[in-house]
């Protein structure tokens, strides 16, 4: 999970100031890393480790000049997030571009052993950004002539789409202009905007709406699956369809990731969420349980609890107070550091658990970390009954496509059943959401024609090319990261 934006403003201006407004609306999505490249005569750069408030500062205004630019912020799926991984990439050389992608690759080890190998190149990092870098740079050097053309970028593309396999979508720019592409099977998010100013038209793309809204931006649209755009001199937006495949756009994006003011493929993850909410509340007055109030974890599941709660027929109230400067404990790079913040994170309200059948609502239980924690404050706090509910369903297979949820010993649910993993939790019962009910919720909320990618819920991976051996690389990659 990464978050990007890429801009070409009017000649003259400088797209610094819209990049970075951009990243910090996306925060959410890295907190790993922060980087911007732009491009004035050649390019400029600045990344670091840390938040985009963090990395950047007032005087780096002064050299991010250009009306061309592509930034980014990041936590680490491949490699071992040292500041080496740390995006945009660009290349001088032989084609000067500069590129940011939010997803995984899940052929990268393969393509170091054979595809760079044989070209005797020699990567830099341990960022799989780099792989598609480098192949789109190297079919764009093969152009005919300058200065370069839709025909050039489509090329380059299809070029990333038949080697670099995974779910990735990429923003960048060269000196002549910018380019975006979304992955073949559309699983990873990217939407298309511009705003008219006096000084002329802006165009950026970017990994959710709300960048755009925050930096003024129209929303043009999201780009298809397996469609790039590319906007050159002539400063004429032109789309080109690459590749042809069923579209599968991320589910999590609706229940955990995006901010809850994005719309994505035409979905807004508000409805989405207060639509999950209602079908769990539903399906808990199924089970016949009596409940007092519903909490919420802060800050993904606010939405669905409200909502939730109005179906059960019980007040939904603030029961953990979070501290906004801890970061995302989901996001944080092993499990002692998750532990370590998940107290520091939230601290409870005793009003609001002392002597009552309690329902705590999350968006998803992954480790079990956070849940366990939680389930043992409101104890404390004196909670009679505790029932543990998640909007969206048991996480048992590991993503490939850029969540941090690679190895399989990690998921609490997997080999047990619901009266184990309530055990295990420490809570009286759990409650999961069915991924039908999932499914026809984000529908309802918006585009009705979604199929997703739901591998992480179901071990149905819509790329059809993963094997036992790029599991094992990417949990191996994991396992090493956590003992950075």
């Amino acid at each position: 999970m990464c978050g990007f934006i890429s801009i070409l403003g009017p000649d003259g201006s400088d797209a610094i100031h819209d990049a970075l407004a951009g990243l910090l609306a996306i925060q959410h999505r890295g907190q790993d890393a922060a980087g911007a490249v732009t491009f004035k005569d050649k390019f400029h750069a600045k990344k670091g480790l840390g938040l985009v408030r963090e990395v950047f500062e007032t005087k780096h205004f002064g050299r991010l000049k250009g009306h061309l630019a592509v930034a980014h912020v990041r936590y680490p799926t491949v490699g071992l997030g040292d500041d080496g991984d740390v995006q945009p990439f660009w290349l001088d050389y032989p084609v000067g571009t500069a590129m940011a992608h939010n997803g995984n690759v899940t052929n990268f080890h393969e393509l170091k052993g054979t595809y760079f190998q044989q070209r005797n190149i020699h990567l830099s990092s341990s960022c799989d950004l780099e792989v598609v870098l480098y192949v789109f740079a190297d079919a764009l050097m093969r152009r005919a002539a300058d200065p370069i053309t839709v025909d050039d970028v489509q090329v380059a593309v299809k070029e990333v789409f038949d080697r670099v396999k995974g779910a990735y979508s990429v923003c960048g720019i060269t000196s002549e202009g910018m380019y975006a592409f979304r992955d073949p099977f559309g699983i990873k998010p990217c939407i298309f905007g511009k705003k008219v100013t006096p000084e002329g038209t802006w165009y950026a793309a970017a990994s959710e709406s709300v960048v755009l809204d925050v930096a003024g931006y129209e929303v043009v649209r999201d780009l298809k699956a397996g469609e790039m755009v590319w906007i050159g001199k002539d400063r004429v937006p032109q789309f080109r369809q690459v590749a042809n495949k069923p579209h599968r756009p991320c589910i999590f994006e609706y229940v955990y990731f995006a901010r809850p003011d994005t719309f994505l493929d035409g979905t807004s993850v508000y409805e989405a969420r207060m639509e999950l909410g209602r079908r769990l509340g539903r399906a808990f007055l199924q089970t016949g349980l009596q409940a007092d109030v519903v909490i919420p974890v802060p800050e993904s599941a606010r939405t669905a609890g409200q909502t939730m709660a109005e179906v059960i027929g019980v007040p939904c109230r603030e029961g953990f107070v979070k501290n906004r400067y801890v970061g995302r404990t989901f996001i944080m790079p092993n499990d002692k550091a998750r532990q370590a913040t998940i107290r520091a994170k939230l601290n409870p309200i005793r009003a609001e658990f002392e002597g009552k059948n309690v329902v705590i609502l999350d968006d998803s239980i992954v480790r079990g970390n956070t849940s366990r924690q939680i389930v043992k404050i409101a104890r404390q706090m004196g909670a009679k009954k505790i029932y543990l509910a998640s909007y969206s369903p048991k996480l048992l297979f590991p993503c490939l496509y850029g969540i941090d949820m690679s190895t399989k010993r990690e998921f609490i649910a997997r080999g047990r059943d619901d009266g184990e993993i309530a055990k295990e939790l420490g809570c009286d019962v759990v409650l999961y959401q069915t991924i039908e009910q999932m499914e026809d919720a984000v529908r309802a909320a918006g585009n009705k024609d979604l199929q997703f990618c739901k591998a992480c819920f179901e071990g149905k991976y819509p790329t059809g090319d993963i094997t036992e051996r790029m599991l094992s690389d990417i949990e191996q990659d994991r396992l090493e990261a956590g003992k950075a």
